[in-house]
Parts: C-alpha cells; sequence; structure tokens
C-alpha cells in the first residue's frame, strides 16, 4: 500500500443535525510529484490515476486500520491533484481527532493506496497511473509538501459527554458495521505490496533506559519503541559496504582465437623421426624404361632408376611466459590452465601458417586466371580443367583432389550462381549441382574437389593439387615449465618440431592473377 500526506480542511456540519459529523477535506494526492515513501521507495502519482467513483474509502489514524474515524465520501480529479472530502464518525475517538485537527496537531492526510498499473523510470522512482485507495489516515507529517489540511469545520462541541454517551460496545459496533458493509473484494490483476507514503522522521535511537522500559511496558508502548528504532536507523547502501560486495567472475572466460589448422589438417601429418636435425625423405626422380623388342635376341631398352634423398629440417615453434607464484596460487579459475589453452591455440595457428606459406611458395606451376570474371562460373569451370589438365599430364598420370583458398578466393567462389540467379553450390542439392558450400563451414565441396579455406593463406591463393605432393611433419612437444626460487616464479613454455616438404611440385597449379 502507497501511503501520501495530504492537505485537509474540516467542512462545518449542520448544527441541526441529531448526529455530530464533522468533515475535511483538502488535496489527497499531488500529481506528478516525487515522494519518498516510509518504505524508502520514491513515489509518483500520474493525474487520473484513481476511480473517484471507487467505493468510499476508510478515514483512520496513522495507517492503523483498527483505528477507524470515517470515510471518505468523495473523491475529485483536479489539475494539481486528487481532492477527496471525509466525514467523522460520531465517536470519542473521532471527537479527539478533530479537536488535534483544530490544534494543529494533525496538519496532513496520508493516502494508503494499492497500485494497479505502474512502471519505474531510469532514476528507480515508481511511476504509478492506476491505484485503488484504500484508506486516508490523519499524519502529523506529510510525505509531500503539498499534502497539508486546508481547512477545519465542524459543529458545535457537545456540551458534555453525558449528552452524547458513546462507549466501547458502540463503537465496536459502527467499526463492525463498516467492515461488513465493504467486504474485501477479490484481487482480479497481479496486487503489488502496499506501500506506505508517510514521511519518514528523524528520530533519535532510544537510550538503554528507554528501551528497557519500553519493552517491560510491552503494548503500544513496546510497539512505538520498535517503530521508533526503525525510523532512526540509519539507510546503508551498497557504497557503504565495499569491503563485503564480492565481484562474481561469469566463466568460462571467453577466448576467441581459433586454433584451427585447415591446411595442416587436409594434408595430414607424418610421425618425425625422433633423432637427428635433418632427416632424408626419399623420393623417386628417375624412372625405370621400357620398350618394344626391336627384335628376337635384341636387347631390351636399358634405362635407370633413381633415388633421390630429399633432406628436410627440423624446426622448432613455441614460446613461453613467466608466472609469479601468488598468480598461480590466488587466480580463480587458475591462470595455469587459461594459459596452456591459449598456447595450445596459438601454436596451432603458428604451424598452420608455416604449412600455408610453404605450400602456396612450394607451388611453382601457374595458369592465368580473368580477375574480371571471378563470378563467371565459366570461368572457373574452364581454369579447373584446365588445371586438372595440366597435373594429369605433368605428374605421371596424377589428378588434383584439393581446392586451396584464401577467404577472399573463397567468398568469390561461394558467391557464384546461374544465369537464373540460382546458387552454385548449395547446401541442399538439386540436380546437376556443381558442388556444396556454406559460409558456416571452411570445407566443402567444388567441382569435384575438397575445398579447403586457410585465413593463413596469402590474399588471392588459389591453388587445385593433389594432397599427396605436400608433405608435412610433426613432434608435437606440448608444454614444459620450471620453478625460479630467486623471484617465486614459474616459467612455462609450449613447444613443437614442425616441418614441410614440397615433395612434388608437379601435382600442383596456382593461379596467378592477371
Amino acid at each position: 500500500m502507497i501511503k501520501f500526506n495530504a492537505a485537509v480542511e474540516i467542512l462545518a456540519a449542520n448544527p441541526d443535525d441529531e448526529e455530530y459529523a464533522p468533515k475535511i477535506s483538502g488535496v489527497a494526492v499531488p500529481w506528478n510529484v516525487t515522494a519518498t515513501v516510509s518504505g524508502g521507495q520514491q513515489v509518483k502519482f500520474l493525474p487520473g490515476s484513481f476511480d473517484v467513483n471507487q467505493k468510499a474509502a476508510k478515514l483512520v489514524e496513522n495507517h492503523d486500520l483498527t483505528q477507524l474515524r470515517g470515510v471518505v465520501n468523495r473523491l475529485t480529479d483536479t489539475a494539481t491533484g486528487l481532492e477527496f472530502e471525509a466525514t467523522l464518525a460520531d465517536t470519542r475517538a473521532s471527537r479527539d481527532a478533530v479537536a488535534l485537527l483544530k490544534s494543529g496537531a494533525y496538519d496532513s492526510v496520508s493516502v494508503g493506496a494499492n497500485p494497479t498499473k505502474f512502471k519505474f523510470d531510469k532514476q528507480g522512482v515508481m511511476v504509478v497511473s492506476k491505484a485503488d485507495l484504500i484508506e486516508l489516515s490523519l499524519v502529523a507529517v506529510p510525505a509531500f509538501s503539498d499534502a497539508v489540511i486546508t481547512e477545519i469545520a465542524a459543529s458545535a462541541d457537545p456540551e458534555d459527554d453525558e449528552n452524547h454517551p458513546q462507549d466501547t460496545p458502540q463503537e465496536d459496533q459502527v467499526s463492525e458495521a463498516i467492515q461488513a458493509e465493504a467486504p474485501e473484494a477479490p484481487a482480479t490483476h497481479p496486487v503489488s505490496p502496499l506501500v506506505y507514503a508517510t514521511a519518514r522522521k528523524e528520530v533519535p535511537l532510544p537510550t538503554a533506559v528507554e528501551y528497557l522500559s519500553a519493552a517491560i511496558a510491552g503494548g503500544s508502548a513496546w510497539h512505538q519503541m520498535r517503530e521508533a528504532i526503525k525510523a532512526a536507523a540509519p539507510d546503508v547502501i551498497t557504497t557503504d559496504t565495499p569491503g563485503i560486495l564480492p565481484t562474481p567472475i561469469v566463466g568460462p572466460v571467453y577466448n576467441n582465437f581459433v586454433g584451427r589448422r585447415p591446411v595442416v589438417d587436409a594434408i595430414g601429418v607424418k610421425a618425425m623421426p625422433g633423432g637427428g636435425k635433418v632427416f632424408i625423405r626419399p623420393e623417386v626422380t628417375t624412372h625405370t624404361s621400357m620398350a618394344v623388342q626391336s627384335a628376337e635376341n635384341a636387347a631390351l631398352q636399358s634405362g635407370t632408376f633413381v633415388v633421390f634423398n630429399n633432406q628436410v629440417t627440423k624446426a622448432a615453434y613455441g614460446g613461453y611466459v613467466t608466472i609469479s607464484e601468488q598468480d598461480l596460487d590466488w587466480t580463480d579459475p587458475n591462470v595455469l590452465s587459461l594459459i596452456l589453452d591459449d598456447m595450445g591455440r596459438i601454436y596451432a595457428n603458428t604451424t598452420d601458417n608455416v604449412a600455408a606459406d610453404n605450400l602456396a611458395s612450394g607451388a611453382t606451376t601457374t595458369s592465368n586466371f580473368a580477375s574480371a570474371s571471378v563470378g563467371d562460373p565459366a570461368t572457373w569451370a574452364s581454369w579447373i580443367a584446365g588445371a586438372a589438365a595440366t597435373i594429369l599430364s605433368a605428374s605421371n598420370g596424377n589428378l588434383p583432389t584439393h581446392l586451396f583458398l584464401a577467404p577472399g578466393v573463397w567468398q568469390d567462389l561461394l558467391g557464384l550462381s546461374d544465369t537464373a540467379d540460382r546458387p552454385l553450390f548449395p547446401q541442399i542439392g538439386p540436380m546437376n549441382a556443381f558442388g556444396q558450400l556454406t559460409p558456416g563451414s571452411t570445407s566443402g565441396n567444388a567441382f569435384g574437389l575438397q575445398v579447403v579455406v586457410d585465413r593463413n593463406f596469402a590474399s588471392g591463393t588459389l591453388i587445385v593439387g593433389d594432397a599427396s605432393g605436400y608433405e608435412i611433419f610433426e613432434q608435437q612437444k606440448g608444454a614444459i615449465s620450471i620453478d625460479n626460487p630467486s623471484t617465486i616464479s614459474r616459467t612455462i613454455a609450449w613447444r613443437g618440431y614442425f616441418a614441410t616438404l614440397m615433395i612434388d611440385s608437379s601435382k600442383f597449379v596456382k593461379a596467378a592473377f592477371v
């Protein structure tokens, strides 16, 4: 429930009425004014927030529904706020309340409202556009500075209590009658917790003697003491407690570096011998000869057989970092696992870059490709067919298996379409498709060749080849570490041996864009 303080006036009842029925009126809620309610929430009501034709709300003291004083019998929407008129019941407590109103002890009212439609602005203020008025309370200090009693008027006070006897049972009967006439309506929408907008009072903390006295007395004295303690207690917000605010880490740690090796994976890795810096990879460079016998008993064709010793030099690739012992012990997640993961990714990319560069430089046979025709499927088909024929002729009958591409050339290939603007390499292959490529994968098939896209290729790289003509050797050594006592740190390295060999360049044709 939201409770706001508002302006009030007392209107005179007809002196000739048999019943003592003083009235008060004023502004219950000013529009578009922000106030801090007793719970600390800031609230603002928009014009038209309340239904002026709703069932009459209760008039009580200090938001205590056990202290009924009358009913709110009129609500009026104005340009500045919600005006009201309330009638006090003819009870002893009501006459006491009127006396407090006349003396100025009560100079405001506070509304108890149930917000049914609201939102929070960027400053955290609850902006209410619809609410139900539950009760109106007589209070001494308003939450809104504009919420003050404007007029108090009543019939002449009774001469003495004997002329207007009011006993407790009758007052209870009146209260019960009001409650019976206004049963609680069932909720038809989500109901927020009731927020009370009574202004917060600056109250000093009680002494130990005052606290113990109230605890012993119990009842209302203890209730008032508890409320006083709540009012006097200071606000504590996050800026006051930085020392106990945890800083959560949302894991796992994000690492966007992809350690993929398209060329290495496509070619495959051969085991590297353990001994020696250089090892021999034999290659047949001269083949035997065959020919028809010229005549009976004539000598057959003579020939020779040459095996060349290709020398492959091992190369070590790796890197290291030095981590303090404090960093190893205090980090969570442990920094060591993060570093090893990153080292593995970077090693993979570094060695793949070596493989891509050596493949491009080792493919010495070239064939011109018209740059202006990279979007023409016919030009692609013609160039690849010519490259395949060159490999077939020059490499003793071998045929290409792979199509190696830099990202930009792969983009051109992926974008090819026929004369009806249909993709040349669709994911779902129709009849007579030239292959299958997708932007979500660096592999695929085009013109019957396995596509290998590698970001480590130089721009404009386009190679058709037989993967068996290029060899890769590797011995992964992984991580190694050593402690440094003088600096209480640990040095960690990641390393491996890697080497490549273009053993048969005749199996590759590289595009020369012109």
